[in-house]
Protein backbone atom coordinates (compact mmCIF):
# COMPACT_ATOMS: atom_id res chain seq x y z
CA UNK A 1 0.00 0.00 0.00
CA UNK A 2 1.38 3.46 -0.42
CA UNK A 3 2.39 5.76 1.74
CA UNK A 4 -0.27 8.89 1.37
CA UNK A 5 2.31 11.03 3.05
CA UNK A 6 5.23 9.96 0.60
CA UNK A 7 2.74 10.34 -2.43
CA UNK A 8 1.58 13.64 -1.57
CA UNK A 9 5.12 14.40 -1.28
CA UNK A 10 5.63 13.22 -4.59
CA UNK A 11 2.74 14.75 -6.31
CA UNK A 12 4.44 18.39 -4.85
CA UNK A 13 8.00 17.45 -6.03
CA UNK A 14 6.76 16.94 -8.99
CA UNK A 15 4.83 20.24 -9.89
CA UNK A 16 7.07 22.60 -8.08
CA UNK A 17 9.22 21.10 -11.21
CA UNK A 18 7.08 21.48 -13.90
CA UNK A 19 6.26 24.94 -12.41
CA UNK A 20 10.28 25.54 -12.25
CA UNK A 21 10.90 24.47 -15.50
CA UNK A 22 8.12 26.35 -17.05
CA UNK A 23 9.32 29.74 -15.50
CA UNK A 24 12.28 28.79 -16.48
CA UNK A 25 11.71 28.22 -20.37
CA UNK A 26 9.46 31.39 -20.39
CA UNK A 27 12.83 33.50 -19.38
CA UNK A 28 14.80 31.74 -21.67
CA UNK A 29 12.71 32.81 -24.34
CA UNK A 30 12.62 36.32 -23.25
CA UNK A 31 15.85 36.37 -23.47
CA UNK A 32 16.12 34.86 -26.51
CA UNK A 33 13.68 37.39 -27.97
CA UNK A 34 15.50 40.60 -26.40
CA UNK A 35 18.93 39.74 -27.99
CA UNK A 36 17.31 38.35 -31.21
CA UNK A 37 16.02 42.53 -31.47
CA UNK A 38 18.71 43.95 -29.86
CA UNK A 39 20.56 42.88 -32.36
CA UNK A 40 18.52 43.75 -35.45
CA UNK A 41 17.88 47.18 -33.99
CA UNK A 42 21.40 47.64 -33.68
CA UNK A 43 21.90 46.95 -36.93
CA UNK A 44 19.32 49.30 -37.91
CA UNK A 45 20.79 52.26 -36.05
CA UNK A 46 24.30 51.91 -37.61
CA UNK A 47 22.71 50.86 -41.54
CA UNK A 48 24.23 53.49 -44.26
CA UNK A 49 21.93 55.92 -45.08
CA UNK A 50 19.70 55.51 -47.59
CA UNK A 51 19.96 56.72 -50.87
CA UNK A 52 16.26 56.27 -52.22
CA UNK A 53 13.18 58.90 -51.08
CA UNK A 54 13.05 59.79 -47.30
CA UNK A 55 10.46 58.32 -45.35
CA UNK A 56 7.26 59.60 -44.94
CA UNK A 57 5.43 61.60 -42.47
CA UNK A 58 2.85 58.71 -42.17
CA UNK A 59 6.34 56.12 -41.89
CA UNK A 60 7.45 57.68 -39.39
CA UNK A 61 4.15 58.33 -37.22
CA UNK A 62 3.03 54.89 -37.08
CA UNK A 63 4.26 51.43 -35.91
CA UNK A 64 2.74 48.10 -36.76
CA UNK A 65 0.98 46.16 -34.19
CA UNK A 66 3.77 44.02 -32.93
CA UNK A 67 6.25 45.82 -34.02
CA UNK A 68 9.92 47.27 -32.50
CA UNK A 69 9.59 51.10 -31.02
CA UNK A 70 12.93 50.78 -29.79
CA UNK A 71 15.43 50.28 -26.93
CA UNK A 72 14.65 51.67 -23.58
CA UNK A 73 17.17 52.12 -20.88
CA UNK A 74 17.38 53.57 -17.61
CA UNK A 75 20.91 53.27 -16.50
CA UNK A 76 21.27 54.34 -12.67
CA UNK A 77 19.15 50.97 -12.29
CA UNK A 78 20.91 48.90 -14.80
CA UNK A 79 17.38 48.50 -17.24
CA UNK A 80 17.48 48.10 -20.63
CA UNK A 81 15.05 46.62 -22.51
CA UNK A 82 13.04 46.51 -26.23
CA UNK A 83 9.88 48.43 -26.19
CA UNK A 84 7.16 46.84 -28.61
CA UNK A 85 3.98 48.31 -30.02
CA UNK A 86 0.96 47.08 -27.79
CA UNK A 87 -0.35 46.36 -24.43
CA UNK A 88 -1.33 42.65 -25.03
CA UNK A 89 -0.60 39.74 -22.80
CA UNK A 90 1.50 37.91 -25.31
CA UNK A 91 3.84 41.11 -25.88
CA UNK A 92 4.24 41.66 -22.36
CA UNK A 93 5.59 38.54 -21.70
CA UNK A 94 8.68 39.06 -23.77
CA UNK A 95 9.11 42.93 -23.70
CA UNK A 96 7.69 46.14 -22.59
CA UNK A 97 4.42 47.55 -24.04
CA UNK A 98 3.73 51.06 -25.86
CA UNK A 99 0.21 51.62 -24.85
CA UNK A 100 -1.46 52.27 -28.49
CA UNK A 101 -4.01 55.11 -27.35
CA UNK A 102 -0.82 57.37 -26.43
CA UNK A 103 1.32 59.50 -28.78
CA UNK A 104 4.25 57.42 -29.97
CA UNK A 105 7.76 58.66 -28.06
CA UNK A 106 9.05 60.78 -31.22
CA UNK A 107 5.56 62.64 -31.51
CA UNK A 108 4.46 65.63 -29.37
CA UNK A 109 2.53 64.44 -26.26
CA UNK A 110 2.48 62.26 -23.44
CA UNK A 111 4.19 58.62 -24.41
CA UNK A 112 3.28 55.86 -22.16
CA UNK A 113 5.36 51.85 -21.81
CA UNK A 114 3.84 49.30 -20.12
CA UNK A 115 6.03 46.75 -18.15
CA UNK A 116 5.24 43.29 -15.81
CA UNK A 117 7.07 43.88 -12.39
CA UNK A 118 8.28 40.10 -12.73
CA UNK A 119 9.89 40.38 -15.50
CA UNK A 120 11.65 43.75 -16.84
CA UNK A 121 9.68 46.54 -14.89
CA UNK A 122 10.96 45.40 -11.53
CA UNK A 123 13.90 48.45 -11.20
CA UNK A 124 11.51 51.24 -11.64
CA UNK A 125 11.54 50.71 -7.67
CA UNK A 126 14.59 52.57 -7.58
CA UNK A 127 14.40 55.42 -9.94
CA UNK A 128 14.11 58.80 -8.32
CA UNK A 129 13.98 62.20 -9.79
CA UNK A 130 16.80 63.45 -12.05
CA UNK A 131 17.60 60.35 -13.20
CA UNK A 132 17.72 59.75 -16.97
CA UNK A 133 16.00 57.24 -19.27
CA UNK A 134 16.84 56.80 -23.12
CA UNK A 135 14.75 55.62 -25.85
CA UNK A 136 16.61 54.94 -28.52
CA UNK A 137 15.34 53.96 -32.34
CA UNK A 138 16.08 53.74 -35.96
CA UNK A 139 14.74 57.43 -35.66
CA UNK A 140 17.23 58.97 -33.26
CA UNK A 141 17.76 58.80 -29.85
CA UNK A 142 15.32 60.67 -26.93
CA UNK A 143 16.63 61.64 -23.68
CA UNK A 144 13.79 62.20 -21.00
CA UNK A 145 14.49 63.15 -17.13
CA UNK A 146 12.41 61.44 -14.42
CA UNK A 147 10.40 64.06 -12.53
CA UNK A 148 8.46 62.13 -10.24
CA UNK A 149 7.23 58.78 -9.26
CA UNK A 150 3.88 58.09 -7.52
CA UNK A 151 1.40 55.09 -6.57
CA UNK A 152 -2.29 54.88 -7.93
CA UNK A 153 -5.31 52.70 -8.51
CA UNK A 154 -5.48 51.00 -11.92
CA UNK A 155 -8.75 53.14 -12.17
CA UNK A 156 -6.52 56.56 -12.67
CA UNK A 157 -6.05 57.25 -16.03
CA UNK A 158 -5.07 60.49 -15.44
CA UNK A 159 -1.35 59.61 -16.00
CA UNK A 160 -2.03 59.05 -19.29
CA UNK A 161 -3.36 62.47 -20.08
CA UNK A 162 -1.85 64.76 -22.59
CA UNK A 163 0.84 66.92 -21.89
CA UNK A 164 2.03 70.30 -23.64
CA UNK A 165 5.77 69.51 -23.74
CA UNK A 166 6.83 65.90 -25.04
CA UNK A 167 7.06 63.12 -21.68
CA UNK A 168 7.30 59.93 -20.99
CA UNK A 169 5.38 57.77 -18.03
CA UNK A 170 6.53 54.29 -17.23
CA UNK A 171 3.78 52.11 -15.83
CA UNK A 172 3.68 48.86 -13.80
CA UNK A 173 2.05 46.99 -11.00
CA UNK A 174 2.60 47.74 -7.80
CA UNK A 175 3.25 46.68 -4.81
CA UNK A 176 6.73 44.90 -6.31
CA UNK A 177 7.05 41.75 -4.42
CA UNK A 178 3.06 41.35 -4.05
CA UNK A 179 2.08 38.09 -4.94
CA UNK A 180 -1.18 37.71 -6.88
CA UNK A 181 -2.30 40.35 -9.04
CA UNK A 182 -1.38 43.79 -7.84
CA UNK A 183 -3.86 46.16 -6.38
CA UNK A 184 -2.16 49.22 -7.61
CA UNK A 185 -0.38 50.65 -10.29
CA UNK A 186 3.31 52.19 -10.01
CA UNK A 187 4.51 55.67 -12.26
CA UNK A 188 7.46 56.93 -13.47
CA UNK A 189 7.06 59.97 -15.35
CA UNK A 190 9.58 62.25 -17.13
CA UNK A 191 10.21 65.05 -19.37
CA UNK A 192 11.68 64.88 -22.85
CA UNK A 193 15.42 66.86 -22.38
CA UNK A 194 16.97 65.98 -26.16
CA UNK A 195 15.93 64.53 -29.07
CA UNK A 196 17.97 63.57 -32.20
CA UNK A 197 15.10 62.32 -33.94
CA UNK A 198 14.25 64.67 -36.93
CA UNK A 199 10.72 66.17 -36.36
CA UNK A 200 7.78 64.42 -38.40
Amino acid sequence: MIDTRRFAALVFIALGSACLGWYAYQALNRTFFQEQQRAALDREVHAPPSNGPASSGADIASVAPDGVIGQLEIPKVHLSVIVMEGDDDATLKKAVGHLPDTPLPWSDGNSAFAGHRDTFFRPLKDVHAGDEIRVTSARGTLVYRVRETRIVDPSDVSVLAQTAQPALTLVTCYPFYYVGNAPRRYIVTADRIESSVAPN
